[in-house]
């Protein structure tokens, strides 16, 4: 698991103390491991040594019991007494004998197994025991054990001159005589005889010993030393020393053992002093390492903190205290911040000033303008500025705009002027009510009357002005200067010097905006569909054709006006998409029209920027010609001014399919006889603004009948729009008019109307709405 440190102080403290911490133990370690190694080597040589004197000492013992007991098996009267099983002879001399020799007990043991003892009494499986020992010749002493009792047995043959048996002297093997040996080593050992029973070894014949394993692991090795034990009062050291035994079951051993904890007793002040010097050595360490780390952090410190401060942007500096790297990197950490601060300078004087003229830009006066609570935000622009820029060119132009924004700044009492775009300034003014920003403005827009005097050149400049509030009236428009700006574009259509921004006005195109994704989804529903409005054929007396118009029921919204969404999608390029499905339903349309016996023609309105578009050309030609519908495309003159060639060349593809080419609105626009010659048009449709006016106006009424006779003159027919009087019937139908479309024929009708009406009189006022 790895540990994180917030605080490098901490970092050092904890380093320091856990380095230091690891010398200490081992160091201890060490320590621990050199004294207790000694502390092995001392116990493992005494009990060697005291291995090697018990070793002696039997061998003494040993040598002198067998002494005493050759003197009595050489006794001439001894032997005899042996010899002739004279009992009282006998005993009367083992005890004269073990009391000489002061032995715990003497015996004779006959070559045919009797026993004849003093001071001891053997049971016959010991007797049987000493004698196979003796009779086999394999020992003549060792140790025996007599009533449970380990006793050192020494024997010396009796010969007349045969063999006849043994004298026996038996020394006990007891506490005392440990104890004794004991005494005899340097550090306090423990002493004793096992013998070998079936549970393990036993100590003096008594409970099993905790030494057994101990024993058996010595025996194994066979070199003679000393080995660990576990016992129940902890670690100890065990030498144990084969002894001869009479009993090759049941062998026997000395056992000489030490408990380490003892050993290590004289060491335990030694500990308890390495400990202290450890954990005041620890306290030293943690004080001076946290004094240490405290100096060396600081600096460190300071400059992280110096980081945060600059990195949200504040000033930041540290002190510099020394000369080492710390030294030198707060040194350069000022010097960073120095070159940081001056290029943020830099970078918020370019983000928030025009590189052209050196003037603040629209980003400076945004939020200039979001700081006032109470004000306006008056935008000049540059009228015909495209004119004047291509006239005196891109750098002139930048000269121009920045000297006008001094004059502006000069007659507004000082106020700073912002270049907003490429030839519109804007500045921030104060004003009690919205007609005194008005006429601020225009007050304003008089310093252009004087020429502004440019190198090599004397250049005359107007503005205008639009004005919009810091707060409030906003419109959905959110920028105040987004809203000085449509101000400006609202003053220049109305021909004004300046104008506040018109909310109402404006209107929503946003919103608007929107609904062409809501109309491309609306297609695919009942929402649009076609409405028709008939067409009367004025000789025929008979509906002959129908106007196709589309209709839009917003969900939302309701009705939504066709101007709107139509222009929306001229706009947008959407305007093919919606010609197509037009196209489409109004072919399938008159199918359902043909199917209850109505044959009429069906003209569609088609946009004028469909006009340059050969691939939709392409596409109502085929539609046409897969469906052989009998349709007319109502166009305006003015489509094909933007590109006539093209416009021209499509239009006369439709001609020779078959497809009826109308021309819609004329007289409305800026109508040329050069380009109405060059269509080649079916009908002509006079605009409803002079139809309406038609039993009123004089005026109108000739407008109307030499338009009438133009295209006659010209092989077109003529239709006439907005017919909603009996008068003005009666004055087309006099003036030669071919076709009338109004609301005196029908309203638009959507196609189950469109069928009831067709059933019913050519001209039948209808005031239903559409």
């Amino acid at each position: 698991m790895t540990i994180k440190f917030k605080n490098l102080r901490t970092r050092l403290t904890v380093l320091y103390m856990g380095m230091f911490g690891v010398a200490l133990m081992l160091v201890a370690l060490a320590v621990s491991t050199a004294i207790t190694s000694s502390a092995r080597t001392l116990v493992r040589d005494e009990l060697g040594a005291t291995g090697n004197v018990y070793q002696q000492i039997w061998a003494s013992q040993s040598a002198q019991l067998r002494q005493g007991a050759a003197v009595l098996a050489q006794d001439y009267g001894f032997r005899e007494a042996v010899a002739t099983n004279d009992e009282p002879t006998v005993r009367s001399a083992l005890d004269n004998l073990r009391a000489r020799q002061k032995v715990d007990g003497a015996l004779i043991l006959g070559a045919d197994g009797y026993v004849i003892s003093a001071g001891v009494d053997l049971d016959p499986a010991t007797s049987d025991t000493l004698w196979k020992g003796l009779n086999g010749g394999d020992i003549d002493a060792g140790v025996l054990a007599i009533n449970g009792q380990p006793y050192q047995a020494v024997s010396a043959p009796v010969m007349a001159p045969v063999l006849i048996g043994w004298v026996v002297f038996v020394e006990r093997l007891d506490q005392t005589q440990m104890r004794t040996l004991e005494g005899l080593s340097a550090i306090p050992l423990s002493a004793s005889v096992q013998t070998s029973a079936a549970d393990g070894w036993h100590d003096m014949a008594g409970p099993a010993s905790a030494l057994g394993g101990a024993i058996d692991r010595a025996i194994a090795s066979g070199d003679d030393k000393p080995v660990t034990a576990r016992t129940p009062d902890g670690e100890a050291m065990v030498l144990a020393r084969p002894l001869p035994s009479f009993d090759a079951a049941a062998p026997a051993v000395l056992t000489l053992s030490y408990p380490m904890a003892k050993a290590m007793k004289p060491f335990e002040a030694m500990f308890w002093a390495l400990g202290a010097i450890a954990l005041i050595g620890l306290a030293i360490l943690m004080v001076g390492t946290f004094m240490l780390s405290r100096g060396l952090t600081r600096p460190i410190t300071e400059l992280d903190e110096a980081v945060h401060r600059l990195q949200k942007g504040e000033h930041a500096e540290v002190a510099v205290t020394s000369e080492d790297e710390i030294g030198r990197l707060a040194a350069s950490f000022n010097a960073m911040a120095g070159d940081i601060r001056d290029r943020e300078a830099r970078l918020t004087h370019m983000a928030l000033h025009d590189q052209e003229t050196g003037l603040p830009n629209r980003l400076w006066l945004e939020r200039e303008a979001s700081r006032t609570a109470e004000g306006y935000v008056i935008l000049f622009g540059v009228d015909r500025f495209e004119i004047v820029r291509n006239a005196i060119g891109f750098d002139s132009m930048a000269q121009l705009v920045g000297a006008l924004g001094s004059r502006l700044s000069a007659a507004a009492g000082g106020s700073r002027v912002a270049r907003v775009a490429a030839g519109a300034v804007g500045m921030i003014v104060h004003a009690d009510s919205d007609a005194e920003a008005i006429e601020l403005a225009i007050e304003l827009c008089a310093v252009a009357d004087t020429p502004v005097k440019l190198i090599g050149a004397t250049v005359d400049a107007a503005l205008s002005a639009g004005i919009g509030r810091a707060r409030g009236g906003n419109g959905g428009v959110d920028s105040v200067v987004d809203r000085a700006g449509i101000g400006l574009d609202q003053a220049r259509a109305r021909h004004k010097k300046a104008a506040l921004f018109d909310a109402a006005a404006y209107g929503d195109p946003v919103g608007n905006l929107s609904l062409i994704s809501e109309l491309m989804e609306a297609l695919e529903t009942a929402q649009v569909w076609m409405a028709y409005q008939p067409k009367c054929d004025l000789r025929a007396d008979a509906i002959k054709g129908v106007e196709a118009l589309m209709r839009w029921n917003h969900p939302r919204r309701g009705f939504v006006s066709p101007d709107l969404f139509i222009t929306m999608a001229e706009e947008t390029g959407q305007i093919r998409a919606l010609t197509e499905w037009a196209v489409r339903q109004s072919i399938a349309d008159q199918k359902v029209l043909a199917e209850a016996g109505h044959q009429v023609t069906m003209s569609v309105n088609i946009s004028g920027r469909l006009l340059s578009d050969e691939s939709f050309a392409d596409f109502a030609l085929e539609a046409v010609a897969a469906s052989g519908a009998d349709l007319c495309f109502e166009i305006t003159e003015t489509a094909v001014i933007d590109n006539p060639e093209v416009a021209l060349g499509i239009i006369d593809r439709f001609s020779a399919a078959g497809i009826g080419v109308s021309i819609d609105d004329y007289g409305s626009g800026l109508s040329s006889l050069a380009y109405l010659k060059r269509i080649k048009a079916d009908e002509l449709k006079i605009d409803k603004a002079f139809v309406m006016g038609l039993d009123e106006s004089a005026k109108d009424a000739l407008l109307v009948k030499s338009t009438i006779d133009l295209a006659h003159s010209l092989g077109m027919t003529i239709t006439a729009e907005g017919v909603e009087t009996p008068t003005a019937l009666a004055l087309l139908r006099g003036m030669g008019c071919d076709t009338a479309q109004g609301y005196l024929i029908a309203r638009p009708l959507n196609l189950n109307g469109l069928i009831e009406r067709l059933a019913g009189p050519a001209v039948e006022a209808k005031t239903a709405a559409a």
